[in-house]
This record gives C-alpha cells, structure tokens and sequence, in this order.
C-alpha cells in the first residue's frame, strides 16, 4: 500500500497525504475536532451546513454550484462525525484526477481554495453568519432529529447509548436533541463558530496523485487566515476501567413495532488501560460480526432466533453492543445464547476455523476499505484520534498475529452492564 506523509501546518492542523494513482478520483477532507457536550452538539451538527451554503466570494449555494461545475463536477460536501465523545465537523470534497482532464486543470488548487473561503469566509451580513442560513439549517437538523424514530433499529442502538451512558457525553447523538436544536440562532451560533476556528484542532486528508509537498502547500495557503492564536483544545473520550457489579441494568419500551430490537451493552473496561486494537477487531469478528461468527452461526442459522444478529465495538470508548432483531417473545432466548456465546470464547471453545474465520474477516475488511478514497479518508480519521500510528496494511498484520488465548481472556473479563428491548406496544412477553 502507499506511504502516508504526515505534516504540522500550523498549531493544531494536521495534514495526512496520500500519493497514489490507483483511483481516477481524489478526495480532501478537513475536520475540526470539538468536544460533544450537550451545550454544543446541536450548533456543532449545524455549523458546518451553513458554511457550504455560502461564501463571501460566492454568497450563496447556487454560485457555489455553479464554481463547482466549472471543476468538472468536483463535490464539496458538509461532514458531521462522532468518534466517541468528539464530534469532527468540516468538509469532504471529490474530485476526478488531472490527468484524466484535457489541459490538466488546477482543479485541487481550486478546490482546497474554495474549501478555505467556506470555513474561512463564510456568507455574514453585519457580521454575523446569514440568519437565513442558519434558519434553514436549523429547521433541516430538527426534520432529520426527529426522524430519526423511523428508523427502529437505529433509534434502539441511538435509545441503548443514552440509557447506558446516562450522564456522560457518549450518551448524546451527534444531532443532539430538539430542545438543543430550537436553541441554535443567529448569535449563538456566530459565536460558536468565532470559538471553534480559533481553538479546535484540524485533521486534514488528501489522497490521490498529486505532490504531497504541493499539497501542503496548497493547504497552507487556503487555510492562511485560520485564527491559531489561542489555546488549541484537543478534546478526549473518558474511558471507564471499572466496570459496574451485580446484575445488568434493564429498560424495556414499547412501541407500534412488528419486530423487536434486543441490545446487549457491555463496557471493555480494564483491558482499556492498554488496548489492543487489531484483538477488539478480531474478537468483534469472531463473537458476532461476520458470516462465520458465534451469534450469526447460533441464533441466526442454528437457532432460528432472530431475522439479524451483529456486534460492534466502539474502541474509542471501550464499549461493545451487540444488538439483534427478534419475535417479541424469543427475548430471554436470545439473550441466554449471546451469554452462551461469550461464555464459550472465555473457556477457550475457539476452533480454528473459527480464528481463521474472523481474522480473515478483519483483514478482508481493512482492504477492502482502503481500496476506496472514502475507506482510506476514514483510516486516516480514525487512526489520528486514536493515536495508532500505523495504517491498514500495518493493522491488518498485527490482526493476522491475534492468538485464541487473547480472544479466551478478552472474553474472560467482559459482563453485560445494560440490556434494552424495544418490544410491541400489546406485548406481554417483556
């Protein structure tokens, strides 16, 4: 795979370069990284849409559209991500290769200048971001909250978060709520962002052919203006190394559902102190996240038990969900079979088809991600905040490395902390 080349821009900006001529696109993104706090998770989730609607340059989105189509359909587009309790908002852009344009265009010189203007430059009148920008925006952030219902295995892994981590930041969607919503206006969010330029740290990526100096130059030059004279916040997931005692917490809600949604959530805790990212991989894979997997294999075909089974690990908060579809009475069933299940890895029960199996599955996966611009873009993302240092072909190697006896004790040291089922409104079963 290709080399990264990491440089420091300036105080707390960050650029990643990726020289590759494997694609016929390349793609920057820039992400500021900002705390997720319940004071300013909805402002974060509508900042970076009211930027892309306009510059000072280009005052609004159809002059935008415009500039963009004389770049031979380059995109830039609002991004809005959570990495445990850190919200990254900015842009990503797309773009097709140089070498594939008659007379070769400046198109990345244009395209990181105009993603300069839109984080640098933003549409104000009397100095404040357009308030009909920020009306709009706002109406569009409360549609997309409360549609988030219709969703309902979303809303059940949205609903397990906030239940089991009530009173932390982890627990808030990165939309945040209604009532946060209706606050964002004018003003609030003016000085919102006037803070976050000035103090957020930048995560930059670029990949494609180009230079990865000139990049850097490029980058410097549209970003020129960024106030860095403050103190640079970088913002950090509290992990909890103690896990809870006695039994697992339980919520169970009713709903007009014909289907229920049962997730298990369980904290990694110690093992956190110094994680192991390629086992959490490894070991998602083998308990519940691929084809060959103990739940897939015990609840989906065995059993019956359910329509969909799959686990999950947040390694930046050292969490793990398991979460799966059932009749609304198979309940205790299902649930018995995934303590089964990890029960069984902690005694050693791993067969080595089973390892093979799952590391396979975790290498396949970090190829396969990093065969795309946007998988690589993520990578990188992913790979800043956690301070891994090393890139997928890196990852995908220790992976290869992971042992059943780490899989065993990884297991050993894992108790349900919450169960929440979203049953039928008329269910009795629950």
């Amino acid at each position: 795979m290709e080399r990264a080349e990491s440089f420091e821009l300036d105080r707390g900006v960050h650029l990643t370069a990726i020289r590759t001529e494997r694609f016929k696109t390349g793609c920057v993104s820039l992400g500021l990284l900002v705390p997720l706090t319940r004071r300013t998770v909805s402002l974060n989730a509508t900042l970076p849409y009211v930027l892309r609607r306009g510059t000072a340059r280009l005052p609004d989105m159809e002059s935008i559209a415009a500039e963009l189509d004389g770049l031979y359909g380059a995109r830039i587009e609002p991004t809005l991500r959570k990495k445990g309790e850190i919200q990254i908002i900015g842009f990503y852009a797309d773009f097709p290769d140089e070498a594939f344009l008659p007379e070769r265009p400046d198109i990345l010189g244009r395209v990181t200048s105009l993603m300069g203007e839109m984080l640098l430059s933003p549409a104000t009148r009397g100095g404040r971001l357009r308030a009909d920008f920020v009306a709009t925006e706002r109406q569009n952030l409360l549609d997309d909250i409360n549609a988030e219902i219709n969703d309902k295995r979303g809303y059940a892994e949205k609903r397990v978060r906030e239940l089991m981590f009530r009173g932390e930041s982890y627990g808030l969607s990165k939309l945040g709520t209604s009532a946060s919503a209706e606050k964002v206006s004018q003003i609030t969010l003016t000085r919102h962002y006037r803070e976050v330029i000035s103090t957020a740290p930048v995560e930059i990526f670029y990949c494609g052919p180009e230079d990865p100096g000139r990049v850097e130059r490029l980058m410097r030059e549209a970003l020129a203006g960024l106030p860095r004279a403050g103190e640079i916040v970088y913002p950090a997931t509290h992990v909890s190394f103690e896990r809870r005692s006695g039994a697992p917490r339980r919520v169970t809600e009713r709903m007009d559902v014909t289907q229920g949604r049962l997730i298990v959530g369980y904290r990694l805790g110690e093992i956190m102190r110094e994680p192991n990212y390629a086992r959490f991989l490894v070991f998602n894979a083998l308990f519940g996240d691929s084809a060959t997997s103990k739940l897939y294999l015990s609840l989906r075909e065995r059993l019956s038990l359910c329509y969909y089974v799959g686990s999950w690990i947040d390694r930046h908060k050292g969490a793990m969900f398991v979460s799966c579809g059932i009749d609304f009475d198979k309940a205790g069933e299902a649930e018995a079979e995934i303590s089964a299940g990890l029960q069984a890895i902690a005694r050693g029960e791993i067969e080595d088809w089973e390892l093979e199996g799952a590391r396979r599955e975790v290498i396949g996966a970090l190829y396969s991600a990093a065969d795309e611009v946007a998988g690589l873009e993520g990578q990188s993302l992913e790979s800043a905040i956690l301070g891994l240092g090393v890139g997928p072909e890196e990852l995908a190697a220790l992976a290869s490395e992971v042992t059943a006896e780490e899989l065993r004790d990884m297991a050993a040291g894992l108790r349900p902390d919450f169960v929440y089922f979203l049953t039928g409104e008329g269910n009795n079963e629950a």
